[in-house]
C-alpha cells in the first residue's frame, strides 16, 4: 500500500456512521455466539434455534464471517449432533466454542444430557471429525455439562471450564482432545448462571458469564490466576426485561474488543409469545484503567462502527448482508450457500460499501430461478436513488445457476446498498454470488 493513499483510506473509513445494533443473522435464529479471530477475519460461531422452536429446539453449529463487523457471510452448518454417533439424544446441541491451535481447529460441543465432545478440523470451515469418538467430558449423575470456553495460556497450557449451575474446569493436554487430573469444581463467582467465556488481558483473567437467571445479564468475574479464585466486578450488561437469556463471547480485533450475547429481538418483529428463538447481537466494549470493564446499555441502544469500507468489486456472496429480514439461506456446495426465500417486496442491504472515485459501472449476479424477477439496485435507502436494474430470466430451475448483468449509472464514493426484489410471487429466485465492475 503505498503512503499517499493511507490519509484517503483513514477518512474513509472514519466517515462511516455508527449503526444501533441489531441482530447480526436476519436469515436464522442463532444464539450462544462463539467469535475466533483467524487470518483477519472474525469467525463467529453459533447455535441454531429451529424456526418452530418453542423450547430449546437446537441441532446444529452454524458459522459466520465479517471482516468489518457489520455485514457476515453465512457460511451455514460447520458441524451437528450427527458428527457424534455416540449421542443418545437428537437434541441439544448447546453453545459451543472453537480454538486453534497448531494449525488444527478444535470445536468443543455440549451436547444436553451427553457431556461435552470435541471434534477437530484442518479449516475454521471444517470439516469437523470427532476424534476420540466418546465424550470428553460427562458427569452422568448430573445434566451441568454444559457450555464450554476454552482458553490457552501464554506459557501454553490450555483450560477448558463449563457448568450450569456449577462452575467446573480441567487442564487440556497439549493434544486438546484429553485432559489430565481431576475435574475441580469451583465456587462459583457471584451472580454466575451459565455460559462462561475465558479469556486473558494482560496479569489479569477474565470469566464472563450470563448472570442472574432469569432474566440474564453478562457478568464478569476477574483473578490472578487462571485457577481462581474469582471475585465477580459487575455487569457487561445488566440483566432486563427485554431479553430472557444471555451468553457472552470476547474477542479483539483491530484495535477494539467486542463482546457478543443473544436477545430476542427477531422473534419480537413476528410476536410477543415467548418462544426459544433467539438472535446474536455485538457491541464495543471497553476498560477502565483498572481493568474493569465498563457496563453497556441494552444491545439495540449500542452502536456498532463499520471498521474498514466494503469492496463490491469481487465475488461477493449472495448470502452477504447487513440486514435481510424475511431472507433465508440454503447450502449449495461446501460451506457456500445460496440466498433463497427471496419475496416481492423484500430487500438486503449492505452496509457502506465503496464504489470509490470513478464508481461502478456494471453489475453481474448468478441466480437460479422458474419464475423469474428482478433486482433494483438502489443506495442508501430501500427506497432511495435507483442505480441500476437486473432483470433476471427463468433458467429452467432453482437449481440451474446463470449469469445476469446489467449496467450501473456511477455513483462514488460510500454508500449503504440495497437489493431490492421484485416480480409477481413469492421465491423468486436464488442467488449465489454478485458482482460490480469498475
Amino acid at each position: 500500500m503505498r503512503l499517499s493513499i493511507l490519509p484517503l483510506i483513514i477518512t474513509a473509513i472514519a466517515s462511516l456512521p455508527a449503526i444501533a445494533q441489531r441482530p447480526i443473522v436476519q436469515t436464522k435464529y442463532t444464539a450462544d455466539p462463539a467469535p475466533m479471530v483467524h487470518n483477519d477475519t472474525i469467525f463467529l460461531y453459533t447455535t441454531h434455534d429451529e424456526d418452530d422452536a418453542d423450547g430449546f429446539h437446537m441441532k446444529d453449529w452454524l458459522l459466520y464471517t465479517s471482516t468489518d463487523m457489520v455485514n457476515w457471510t453465512d457460511c451455514g452448518a460447520v458441524a451437528s449432533l450427527d458428527n457424534f454417533k455416540w449421542r443418545r439424544r437428537d437434541n441439544g446441541a448447546w453453545a459451543e466454542q472453537v480454538i486453534e491451535r497448531d494449525g488444527k481447529f478444535y470445536m468443543y460441543c455440549p451436547l444436553h444430557g451427553n457431556g461435552i465432545g470435541v471434534l477437530v478440523a484442518d479449516s475454521p470451515y471444517g470439516p469437523f471429525t470427532d476424534p476420540i469418538g466418546k465424550p470428553l467430558v460427562w458427569q452422568q449423575e448430573h445434566w451441568n455439562d454444559i457450555d464450554p470456553t476454552v482458553f490457552i495460556d501464554t506459557d501454553g497450557q490450555a483450560y477448558m471450564y463449563w457448568g450450569n449451575p456449577e462452575l467446573y474446569y480441567v487442564k487440556l493436554n497439549r493434544d486438546m482432545i484429553s485432559y489430565d487430573g481431576d475435574i475441580i469444581k469451583l465456587d462459583r463467582p457471584d451472580k454466575y448462571q451459565e455460559g462462561p467465556w475465558f479469556y486473558r488481558r494482560g496479569n489479569k483473567y477474565y470469566l464472563a458469564f450470563a448472570s442472574t437467571c432469569c432474566p440474564e445479564g453478562i457478568g464478569y468475574a476477574m483473578s490472578d490466576s487462571p485457577t481462581g479464585p474469582w471475585t465477580t466486578k459487575g455487569y457487561i450488561m445488566a440483566p432486563t426485561p427485554r431479553s430472557n437469556g444471555n451468553h457472552p463471547g470476547i474477542i479483539d480485533y483491530k484495535g477494539k474488543t467486542y463482546v457478543f450475547g443473544l436477545n430476542y429481538e427477531l422473534l419480537r418483529l413476528t410476536t410477543d409469545k415467548h418462544h426459544e428463538r433467539r438472535s446474536v447481537g455485538a457491541a464495543e466494549m471497553t476498560y477502565n484503567d483498572d481493568g474493569t470493564i465498563r457496563q453497556l446499555p441494552y444491545w439495540t441502544d449500542c452502536t456498532i462502527n463499520q471498521i474498514e469500507p466494503f469492496n463490491p468489486f469481487r465475488r461477493v456472496e449472495g448470502e452477504t448482508m447487513a440486514w435481510g429480514w424475511g431472507l433465508k439461506t440454503t447450502p449449495l456446495s461446501g460451506h457456500n450457500q445460496t440466498l433463497t426465500g427471496i419475496d416481492n417486496g423484500e430487500y438486503l442491504m449492505l452496509k457502506g460499501v465503496d464504489f470509490g472515485k470513478k464508481g461502478a459501472k456494471a453489475i453481474s449476479m448468478n441466480c437460479a430461478s422458474v419464475k423469474g424477477g428482478r433486482v433494483t439496485v438502489r443506495t442508501d435507502s430501500q427506497n432511495g436513488p435507483i442505480i441500476g436494474t437486473v432483470d433476471i430470466a427463468s433458467t429452467g430451475s432453482m437449481d440451474n445457476y446463470k449469469d445476469f448483468h446489467a449496467k450501473l449509472k456511477k455513483t462514488k464514493g460510500l454508500h449503504d446498498l440495497y437489493f431490492c426484489f421484485e416480480g409477481d410471487r413469492n421465491d423468486l429466485f436464488n442467488i449465489d454470488w454478485w458482482s460490480m465492475k469498475k
